[in-house]
């Protein structure tokens, strides 16, 4: 069989794969790729958030580390609540939140699966206050819960895994396996690997976090100020590693901002 002919069988085979494999964004309606069931994503993500946990140190920092658990509490809340208003609540099935902050220089947060929520000290300075956090946690929770990180695994698996299922590939190969887990949630600085997020998971995570931090109570309109400094902060040199999967230009901060009249319906203070 010609090397073309092979070609031609293997992009069918990869286009009959898409379309049996498309699933929508509950809270949006985007369509995405994603041929990992909920339940594995969620047992594994137990798994790797407890190793990482174990291999990295939390912060002693007392004050720091109150104010990830006591945003990170008010984001859930808001998140639950938008949930049953929009009929997803069955889609927060399985959730076990934590939120925790980890000793690292790296301008860096994620959540993973089930809402598990990792902050890295050298985001707290851009971050500030309350609301700064509110900010990430909102935008990171937003990645998870509209299901990015299965939708980048997904697709990590058919370039690198030739298709295996998420258990299989553990099995077969877990160095290579966990480094591309780890970077489809944007935690792979120390494991080499940090896959960016698509322009449409990046403005899904904006739109979502603005709406999750207004109803915790935090003003959107801090979104648009967190995002300039994280911009000043890298100072026209190489981005952090939150900056690289979190691109911040002036594109997204005019968005956000005509996004935020939207977000403001959702707003109570507190």
């Amino acid at each position: 069989m010609s090397a073309r002919r092979i070609r031609g069988l293997l992009a069918g085979l990869f286009a009959a794969l898409l379309a049996v494999s498309c699933s929508t964004v509950a809270l949006t309606g985007r369509h995405q790729l994603n041929i990992v069931p909920d339940s594995e994503m969620l047992s594994v993500s137990t798994q790797q958030y407890g190793q990482f946990m174990k291999e990295n140190k939390p912060s002693t920092d007392a004050v720091q580390t109150e104010r990830i658990k006591r945003v990170g509490a008010r984001i859930q809340s808001a998140v639950e609540e938008y949930a049953r208003q929009t009929d997803h609540a069955k889609d927060l099935a399985g959730y076990a939140w934590e939120f925790n902050l980890v000793e690292s220089k790296e301008v860096n947060a994620w959540c993973m699966p089930g809402g598990k929520v990792v902050f890295y000290t050298g985001i707290m300075p851009v971050c500030q206050d309350d609301n700064g956090v509110a900010v990430v946690m909102g935008h990171e929770v937003a990645h998870a819960v509209a299901k990015h990180g299965a939708e980048r695994m997904s697709q990590s698996l058919l370039v690198e895994m030739g298709g295996a299922a998420l258990g299989a590939a553990l099995q077969s190969k877990p160095q290579e396996t966990q480094q591309l887990w780890m970077g489809a949630f944007g935690a792979g600085a120390q494991y080499g690997v940090l896959m960016p997020f698509g322009r449409g998971q990046e403005s899904e995570a904006d739109h979502l976090g603005l709406i999750f931090m207004a109803m915790a109570g935090y003003d959107p309109h801090h979104a648009v100020e967190f995002w300039q400094r994280m911009a000043k902060a890298s100072g026209g040199k190489a981005p952090a590693e939150f900056m690289s999967t979190h691109p911040s230009d002036e594109h997204r901060i005019q968005k956000i901002q005509e996004e935020l009249p939207e977000a403001m319906k959702y707003y109570k203070p507190r």
